[in-house]
């Protein structure tokens, strides 16, 4: 079983305190807002594995820092190889969609309950906060797919593409895929993406008040109801991921070899 005194200041995109069994998760890239990269991606997967195996952990709050929660490291218009100064070979490719998969199992392995507070922009990888099972959200926070078939280079298929479906349904989420849409806090709230918005400067407030409600309920029944809510999105997952992984990393291949 994992403690928290052997993992709570192992990360540096991560900052980590506990208090009463309620874990505060703020992602971070060198004390500014997270930005997303393969090395980032195989943190997160190592982080989330860890917290899921502590068993003094009952609530889980995940936020970011800075003016978005989470975004591309430098240039929005370039893919996360490139950024990551990464050729995508096959084995390259390999590596960063079994990490995927890593991290889906890793965050819906977590068996307590997970609160997001979008604090700004979802610029990148918006599963982060949208699988948590309750996701409030500030005015400035935003939701966006402009990583992918906007891009000119990937197909929507790391994963983002079964949430999006899941919780906007089928047609929904293939315009934002298609057209690049990004969603404002109010069209997030009112499709259902959030439950709450409001003034950034109570979100984590109002994030950790949500979280001691949860938090008088017995451990096994924190435990379980999250393993009932998050079974559907485990199941399209293992239904859908690896098709759209290997659709993605063949048309990257193609995008990269011309």
């Amino acid at each position: 079983m994992s403690q928290f005194s052997d993992y709570g200041e192992s990360y540096s995109r991560m900052a980590m305190q506990r208090s009463n069994g309620v874990l505060e998760l703020r992602l971070h890239s060198e004390g500014k807002s997270f930005q997303w990269s393969l090395e980032a991606q195989r943190e997160l997967v190592c982080a989330f594995t860890e917290i899921g195996a502590d068993r003094e952990n009952r609530i889980v709050i995940v936020t970011g820092t800075g003016e978005d929660f989470s975004g591309p490291r430098t240039n929005p218009d370039q893919n996360v190889y490139a950024l990551s100064g990464v050729t995508p070979s096959p084995l390259a490719l390999y590596h960063t969609h079994r990490n995927a998969r890593r991290l889906y199992a890793a965050l819906l392995g977590i068996e307590v309950p997970m609160i997001a507070a979008v604090n700004g922009p979802v610029k990148r990888h918006g599963e982060i906060a949208l699988m948590c099972d309750i996701v409030i959200a500030s005015h400035e926070a935003s939701f966006e797919d402009t990583a992918h078939f906007a891009l000119g280079s990937h197909v929507p298929g790391d994963g983002f593409n079964v949430v999006l479906t899941a919780l906007l349904g089928l047609n929904r989420a293939r315009y934002l895929m298609l057209t690049g849409q990004v969603l404002d806090s109010r069209q997030a709230l009112e499709l259902g993406l959030v439950s709450e918005v409001m003034e950034k400067g109570g979100l984590m407030e109002r994030a950790r008040h949500i979280a001691m409600e949860l938090n008088t309920k017995p451990e096994l029944l924190l435990r379980y109801t999250r393993m009932t809510l998050v079974q559907p999105l485990r199941r399209q997952l293992e239904e859908s991921l690896g098709q759209s992984l290997a659709f993605e990393a063949l048309a990257t291949v193609d995008a990269h070899g011309r």
